[in-house]
């Protein structure tokens, strides 16, 4: 009798009845190496982390300004603008301004694979930057040549508006089911000066945030919030037109010297009639 040949099984194995089941295959190009400490990072937001890993796979060089970032992803301004907060607040990403010699400020962006914290502590990496260093000089017989001077610092933007930071604090007086984390607050803070720029009351902007709630419990609020927010945000007001220049007012009216028609002009005399038939005579 032949031997039965049984059919391997099609499915991965596994030792778990449930959860994540990897299927890794190695990668030989085209990709790029981050570490855990990001991808599984506790205390970043899900845009962050992916955000992160797409500036890690960038070239030196790529543009990576919140609008740029907009129009490649579904994702809005405000959102990419919080999520890269974010990751400045954990060290992953570093945003100097400097000044050029021609006087023109602008943003240097790096890029860190692990966080800035991390290097302190001695652990190597190198930043990834957006902008290349200039070339290096050396002065002739071998010297190090005198250091550069260190271009003019930019004061930074100011924080959020601590009116939108009371705004979110106090939302949990009016329901208690929006209490925040002061996490969550630092994070909403610039969606809600937003709105106070574009000149939306406070009052306006608390009760955006607080009616027509769900009866159910908000296992999210943050999140809730931060959706309305986005897609509630109202447009810009409209610029004002200037003012029309005020209009010269006409000359008084006169009477004419020669046949007493009434005339304007801005002194007494004769009317523009009786000066040409003078002048004829003449």
């Amino acid at each position: 009798m032949t031997e039965k040949q049984r059919n391997a099984s099609a499915r991965p194995k596994t030792r778990h009845s449930s959860g994540v089941t990897h299927v890794n295959e190695p990668h030989h190009d085209n990709f790029t190496v981050v570490g855990n400490h990001l991808a599984q990072h506790s205390e970043l937001s899900l845009v962050a982390i992916g955000l992160a890993l797409h500036i890690q796979s960038l070239p030196e060089g790529a543009p990576i300004g919140i609008k740029a970032l907009a129009a490649k992803f579904p994702e809005g301004e405000i959102r990419i603008a919080a999520a890269l907060r974010e990751l400045e607040e954990h060290g992953y990403l570093a945003r100097p301004r400097e000044r050029l010699q021609s006087g023109q400020v602008t943003t240097r962006t790096i890029s860190y694979n692990r966080p800035r914290a991390a290097m302190a502590a001695g652990a190597p990496a190198g930043p990834k930057s957006v902008a290349p260093a200039g070339p290096k000089s050396v002065a002739p017989g071998g010297l190090k040549p005198a250091a550069a001077p260190k271009p003019a610092a930019v004061p930074r933007a100011p924080a959020p508006s601590g009116k939108a930071t009371e705004l979110l604090a106090d939302l949990r007086a009016h329901d208690s089911r929006l209490l925040l984390t002061e996490r969550d607050v630092i994070r909403l803070a610039p969606a809600v000066s937003e709105w106070l720029e574009r000149g939306v009351p406070p009052t306006a902007v608390l009760r955006t945030l607080t009616t027509g709630l769900p009866q159910d419990p908000i296992k999210h609020p943050a999140a809730l919030l931060q959706h309305r927010l986005t897609t509630q945000l109202p447009p810009h007001l409209p610029a004002v037109p200037p003012r029309p220049a005020p209009t010269s007012r006409p000359s008084p009216l006169q009477t004419c010297d020669g046949c007493d028609r009434a005339f304007r002009a801005p002194h007494p005399g004769r009317c523009r009639d009786c000066r040409v038939s003078s002048v004829a005579v003449a």
